[in-house]
């Protein structure tokens, strides 16, 4: 990573930015993964004093991070030193929440993942139980999702 300085965040903004960059992983971010995200913010107990109509300007901010030189890592690096630990995985559970919205998982979504999961240092027992938790939260009736 460069020697430029990332930002400094909220623990709100850090867990938007990482949803932000979970969604644009794969080249494109979907109306269902707009919607998880602003259902996240209005749902996540995190987000009980956030301001939701910031959110447009924080993903604004996150897409400028993301277009720099090496901004998928500036995005990692801000937002693993500004969530406090205790809440690593609440923000895992928000960035698969986003990346299981659509049914498919591309291989570039799977690896952000990963990447995700090791900045906010999730072990492996917690993260497979926020993905099959997820996974349940996006099933239909006729067995898909």
């Amino acid at each position: 990573m460069s020697a430029e300085r990332v930002p400094q965040l909220t623990p709100q903004e850090a867990v938007i930015y990482l949803m932000v960059m979970a969604s644009a992983s794969d080249g494109r971010i979907t109306d269902k993964e707009l919607r998880t995200i602003g259902r996240v913010v209005r749902s996540f107990t995190l987000f009980a004093d956030a301001d939701e109509q910031g959110l447009v300007d924080t993903a604004e901010a996150c897409g400028k991070l993301m277009s720099s030189s090496d901004g998928l890592h500036k995005v990692l690096a801000a937002a693993s030193e500004s969530i406090p630990k205790h809440l690593n995985e609440t923000a895992y559970a928000a960035v698969v929440d986003v990346i299981t919205a659509d049914e498919d998982m591309e291989m570039t979504e799977i690896r952000v993942l990963e990447l995700v999961r090791n900045a906010l240092r999730v072990g492996d027992e917690g993260a497979q139980a926020i993905e099959r938790a997820a996974k349940a939260r996006h099933m239909t009736i006729d067995g898909t999702g």
